[in-house]
Order: structure tokens, then C-alpha cells, then sequence
């Protein structure tokens, strides 16, 4: 684990985990860039954190965007529009990073969702949220770089005394409702923020919820006590294999060519 401070950019920065993130990562000493899509927007954030505007669907705006930066949070969400959204936003938002970094290498906290790999539920029929979130999962792992990839439960659903940071792998929790699992916000901004100079975060993926009890401040034997991901495998250690990579539009094995050869392992 390293006190050393990055340069973090912040994707989602003003949705409501974002705003989160970029207040733990101030705390915690890290300067803020911070990717908007307006400058009004970016003024909520404060005169301390850096706001650049531009467009995730759009991978040539992006190239400014990621420029100098020793990491990248992604908290962002297409929050609407349907199939089409979740492949622009979801997917192609890290998609259009990752590439936009050209070679550079930083370091990855990505946040989906618990139950990703639930591709049966009425939620995923709908919007195929939970599959293009996966899929950028993927990338991420595709590409070479250090990765923490974390699975929130539903959000500010926990009781006032349920803080207690709780990491599950293989996604197992797939009722579509808070049963799956509840986390704080602040939590999840608190986990991400912290994988980024965590050695033992390195490559792995998992869900995040609370039980009862208080919250720790120390989060590296939960890093430690979680397995890697098989390097490179698509998908978590423990994960349910019902997404052939066979059976994936040609689109997405296209994008994952690209990714392998356009970042180079550290």
C-alpha cells in the first residue's frame, strides 16, 4: 500500500456516487480531475477539483480528458435510454477511455453492480444493463491494466448501525431486490477510492455490502482475503460461465481485440 498521491479522474463525477468519490479522494490527499458534461455541473464540485468537459460516447473528446493522470474511478451510468443507453454509457464509456489512454498506464476502479451476471431477471431483459456492464468488465481486464472492479449492493438501503464492509465473490445474490445486499454510498466512494493504492486490490473483483456492525477503516485484509481474477480470463474468478465469449456480438469481440494490443500488461 502506497501514501503517495495520484492524479485521479473521476467518470460520474457528479452523479451520486461520483460526488462521493471525489470528496474521499480529496480527503485522502489525491488531486481531482473530474469529467463533466457541462461546466455548471463542474461547479458543484468545488474550486479544488479539476472539471473537464467532455463526452463518453465520443472517444476523441477523451484524449484531453485522460491525459496525465495516474488513475481513473468509474462510477458513471446511463440511467435511462434503454438497451441503446447501457451499450453507449456503460459500455462505451469505458471502452472510449481505455482507448483515449493510448498506451498509458494507470490504474482502474470500476463500479457495476451486484448481480451482473444475472442475464435472466426481468431488469436485464428490459435494459441489458447487467450485460453491457459486464462486458465492460472485460475490457478492463482486457486491458493489461491494474484493476479493482466492485459490485455495490443497492444503494443507502443500510440501517443506521449496518456498516460493517462485507467483500462476496461469484455473484450469487440475484433476487433483483435489497436482499441481494445494501451499502452506503459513501462506502462504496470509500472502497474505490482506497483499491487505488492498494497492492493487494490488484486484479480482483467483488460484491460489496454491509452487515450490522461498524465500519472498518482498514481495508486490507478485506483486499487480501478475496481471490484474484484468473489473468487473462474475462470474467471474475467465480463467476457463473453463461456468457460465451463465442456468442458475443462481433462488435464487442472487435472491441476487445483492440483493447489487448492498445495497453500493454505492467
Amino acid at each position: 500500500m502506497t501514501d503517495q498521491p495520484l492524479k485521479i479522474l473521476v467518470v460520474g463525477a457528479t452523479g451520486s456516487i461520483g460526488r462521493h468519490v471525489v470528496a474521499e479522494a480529496r480527503a485522502r490527499g489525491h488531486s481531482v480531475r473530474a469529467l463533466v458534461r457541462d461546466t455548471h455541473k463542474g461547479r458543484a464540485l468545488g474550486d479544488a477539483v479539476e472539471t473537464i468537459v467532455g463526452d463518453l460516447t465520443e472517444k476523441a473528446s477523451l484524449r484531453a480528458v485522460v491525459e496525465d493522470v495516474d488513475a481513473i474511478v468509474f462510477t458513471h451510468g446511463s440511467h435511462g435510454n434503454g438497451k441503446l443507453g447501457s451499450e453507449q454509457v456503460d459500455y462505451g464509456g469505458v471502452r472510449n477511455a481505455l482507448l483515449a489512454l493510448d498506451s498509458r498506464k494507470v490504474r482502474i476502479a470500476l463500479m457495476t453492480a451486484i448481480g451482473v451476471t444475472n442475464r435472466t431477471g426481468s431488469y436485464n431483459q428490459h435494459t441489458e444493463a447487467h450485460d453491457w456492464k459486464r462486458r465492460a468488465e472485460r475490457l478492463v481486464r482486457a486491458s493489461g491494466l491494474s484493476y479493482t472492479i466492485v459490485r455495490p449492493g443497492w444503494f443507502d438501503y443500510n440501517d443506521k448501525d449496518q456498516h460493517k464492509l462485507v467483500f462476496l465473490q461469484g455473484d450469487t445474490r440475484q433476487s433483483g431486490t435489497p436482499q441481494d445486499g445494501v451499502i452506503s454510498r459513501r462506502q462504496i466512494a470509500q472502497v474505490l477510492v482506497a483499491s487505488l493504492t492498494s497492492e493487494t486490490a490488484r486484479y480482483k473483483t467483488f460484491e460489496l455490502v454491509a452487515d450490522k456492525g461498524p465500519g472498518q477503516t482498514d481495508l486490507e485484509p478485506l483486499f487480501s482475503g478475496i481471490a484474484s481474477d484468473i489473468r487473462g480470463g474475462p470474467d471474475a474468478v467465480r463467476d457463473t460461465d453463461n456468457m460465451p465469449l463465442c456468442d458475443e456480438p462481433q462488435r464487442v469481440r472487435d472491441d476487445l481485440d483492440a483493447i489487448r494490443p492498445a495497453l500493454t500488461s505492467d
